[in-house]
């Protein structure tokens, strides 16, 4: 049996032209190269092919995908990129029909098996973790698949699941991702320009799931439950990247990696007593974090910190996540300045209940706040999301799959436009990066982060095309 898992591209670009995103960001496809490593421990043949990484025309893609000659395909994919995912699986079934056609990921769970009745290529889908569910489904030779859970199958042209697939108990269970399966990692891959200090890197997630309930996040794959790797399994996770990739700094991408404080100081305690020549960012969440544990950090090798804010306006707060107390937020982000590291901080605009005097009052926030850089992402109600079952309730919601990527508003709250949210949209931007404190914390990256530079001015020609593109 050989299996080829497949990352389809999507889009996480808004403007015209070619898509110079990847410049700036190219994250690993992680969940699918843990699947590959898994079916490697179990003796399946298997290939990764990342079209995000690179990108080519939907005919190309089918013919490369024909051309390997694979079993079964397996698909991975968000909301806004499954229908490139299904163009992509429809051609390869057009061609050859024996091949199956698998599809997992976010969007595939959030809409569960009723998708297999519009979708007609897709033979199977993978409901919740990947892992065991799609080994189960190539042991199994596609046979009798109601009894492996976690299967989206046809029954009388009906979509319907098998069985709920229990949660991988232990994750350290799991071999590392298998990164040799990704054709030019590391070097095709890169984080955030400006939010590293060294190359080769990458991102790596620990844990899975979540305790909290905010209304706009999409728990689909892995439940509201939380599992994480032990320290030692993450020390030497770092320890494997660097042996035999190069690798020199990791982007923590859970949600949660602070949440569990023993784990963080057991691992904080073996990457300085190893001396693990890898340094990191990490996301917390503000009430997890306090000076003993930002030290702790420092020391162990952390560069910056991610957090969550979302919005300035308490009100908005209260209705979408855990409230925390706003005036709180500076003071914690200045221990994390005074403990030495970058703090970035994380927006979201265009919730339902907004206004443009709410997102005033977020912006003129975000302007107070110790902050080094920012993210502000536009409000995207995704089908496993809690919010999306009454979004309607609270503005004009366009359910376009392929622009659902948190790059454009789909969603415009009573009472806002388009236009005005775009232009309130730029104005956060506009005013928080062009002041003197965030252009000298830039020049410093001259030699914080000289690879960035060094990426900035190699691809300052296509840099330069959008920005006058964008003006005229």
């Amino acid at each position: 049996m050989k299996a080829l898992l497949v990352h389809p591209h999507g889009s996480n670009w808004m403007g015209s032209g070619k898509d110079i995103s990847t410049i700036f960001n190219l994250m690993p496809p992680i969940g699918l190269l843990s699947i590959a490593a898994y079916l490697e421990s179990k003796g399946v043949g298997v290939e990764v092919m990342d079209c995000y990484g690179a990108p080519a025309s939907i005919e190309q893609h089918a013919a490369d995908i024909i051309a390997r000659a694979p079993d079964v395909v397996g698909f991975s994919c968000t909301t806004s990129s499954f229908l490139e995912g299904y163009a992509i699986a429809e051609r390869v079934k057009e061609e050859r029909p024996d091949i199956r056609i698998v599809f997992g990921g976010a969007h595939a769970c959030s809409v569960g098996p009723s998708l297999l009745e519009t979708f007609p290529a897709v033979d199977f889908l993978v409901i919740g973790e990947g892992e065991k569910t799609f080994a189960e489904l190539l042991s199994s030779g596609f046979r009798n698949v109601e009894t492996i859970p976690g299967i989206g199958f046809r029954r009388d042209g009906k979509g319907v699941l098998s069985a709920v697939r229990e949660n991988i108990p232990d994750l350290d269970s799991l071999p590392f991702p298998a990164w040799h399966r990704l054709p030019d990692f590391p070097r095709r891959y890169n984080l955030p320009l400006f939010s590293y200090p060294k190359a080769p890197n990458t991102s790596v997630i620990s844990s899975r799931g979540c305790p909290y309930q905010c209304s706009y996040c999409d728990r689909s794959v892995f439940s509201r439950g939380f599992r994480f790797n032990s320290p030692g399994y993450i020390v030497e996770h770092l320890r494997a990247l660097y042996r035999d990739f190069g690798i020199r700094h990791v982007f923590f991408y859970d949600d949660l990696f602070t949440f569990d404080r023993g784990r963080v100081e057991r691992f904080c305690s073996l990457m300085e007593q190893k001396r693990v020549p890898v340094t990191y960012n990490c996301i917390a969440r503000l009430e997890h974090v306090d000076k003993e544990l930002l030290s702790l950090l420092k020391r162990s090798g952390c560069w910056q910190v991610n957090f969550g804010i979302e919005s300035g306006d308490p009100a908005i707060l209260s209705k979408h996540r855990k409230l925390y107390e706003l005036d709180q937020v500076g003071k914690k982000l200045k221990m994390v300045k005074d403990a030495g590291m970058r703090v970035k901080g994380l927006f979201m605009m265009g919730f339902p209940g907004e206004s443009e005097e709410s997102i005033q009052r977020t912006i003129n926030y975000a302007l107070t706040l110790p902050l080094d850089e920012i993210n502000v992402t536009k409000f995207t109600p995704f089908p496993g999301a809690p919010v999306y079952r009454t979004i309607r309730e609270f503005g004009d919601f366009s359910e376009d799959w392929p622009a659902m990527n948190c790059v454009n508003f789909v969603f415009i709250p009573h009472g806002m436009t388009l236009e005005r949210l775009e232009e309130l949209y730029d104005e956060f931007i506009r005013r928080f990066y062009r002041r003197t404190r965030i252009h000298w914390g830039y020049t410093k990256m001259l030699w914080k982060s000289p690879h960035s530079i060094a990426v900035f001015l190699r691809n300052l020609p296509e840099i330069i095309r959008f920005e006058l593109k964008q003006k005229w």
